[in-house]
């Protein structure tokens, strides 16, 4: 596969950047990951806009352009010969001598990789086993968490439900040290109870997602109320349908919820595939299509 690194296009095995670069010796760097349908990036814009605001938190002299992003994906799509991809977009704070800064990084690194997709219809995908995690969240790096480089955490959690013997595929939930349900390890976290969908607040540690955001947009437009606030593991246990969000899967039910046993954990009238999970996943593919239709009749008038 090739990349694009600072502009250029590389073969994957020959891009390098300096072994002084402070996203590598520090962690100093962000990411988005995000997703194309029929080659166009979906919610970029979204995308640029927590980029450049957490480059401007950490001091990295970066400002994204959605324009330039996206005649970036165009170009590595057609270079590794794919239609659509999943696309991680990375800033690298850049180089600096050893020992922490407390200076602006001018000039960073910009490296975007991409891998291909299956073919894939999300309704009638099964749907994932949500296990809570013995290992707790560890709080953000400032006062909000960032899609920065330091995976650590999330890296223990998959370790965990690994060696606990999970089922291939499921998806672990972050308590904050709190207690109170954060995320999973690599989504964020809904369920639906008395006709109102909840989500963690910020203030519990999620990161604040794209699809996150996008996805209660959404519920608004059906007419159903979201509180963001925070929440026991029992609250969630008590749900009647739970679905994890992120931008490269959308919406995933959850069929399953289980202690950090295994054991299963739902006491209340939970379904598998609750009506307004389906709703949702519905809602936003036709949303996808909705912007695909736009981008063809654009694409034809020019």
């Amino acid at each position: 596969m090739k990349v694009l690194l600072n502009g250029h296009l590389v073969n994957s095995d020959e891009a390098v950047i300096s072994v002084y670069d402070h996203g590598f010796l520090y962690g100093m760097g962000l990411f988005e990951t995000f997703r194309t349908y029929g080659g166009k990036p979906w919610l970029l814009e979204r995308h640029a806009r927590r980029l450049g605001e957490g480059c401007r938190l950490l001091g990295i002299g970066y400002q994204p352009e959605p324009d330039r992003m996206a005649a970036a994906v165009e170009r590595l799509l057609e270079a590794n010969g794919l239609r659509d991809a999943y696309v991680r977009w990375s800033v690298s704070a850049g180089t600096g001598p050893v020992g922490l800064p407390s200076d602006d990084y001018p000039e960073p690194s910009e490296i975007v990789y991409m891998k291909p997709l299956a073919p894939d219809d999300p309704m009638s995908r099964p749907g994932k086993t949500l296990r809570l995690l013995r290992l707790p969240r560890s709080g953000p790096e400032g006062g909000v968490r960032l899609k920065s480089f330091h995976y650590m955490n999330n890296i223990a959690a998959k370790r965990e439900l690994s060696a606990s013997g999970a089922a291939p595929g499921t998806e672990g939930v972050f308590l904050n040290e709190s207690g109170y349900i954060s995320e999973g390890i690599v989504s964020n976290v809904f369920w639906v109870r008395d006709g109102v969908l909840y989500t963690p607040a910020l203030q519990a540690g999620p990161l604040a997602g794209v699809t996150r955001d996008y996805v209660m947009e959404l519920a608004a437009q059906l007419g159903l109320e979201v509180r963001e606030g925070l929440y026991r593991f029992e609250h969630l246990a008590a749900a009647e349908e739970a679905f994890v969000t992120n931008s490269i899967q959308e919406i995933v039910p959850i069929d399953k919820l289980e202690d950090a046993e295994g054991r299963p954990a739902s006491s209340g009238a939970w379904k598998a595939r609750g009506p307004w999970t389906v709703r949702l996943m519905s809602a936003y593919r036709q949303a996808i299509g909705k912007a695909g239709d736009e981008n063809h009749e654009t694409d034809h008038i020019c």
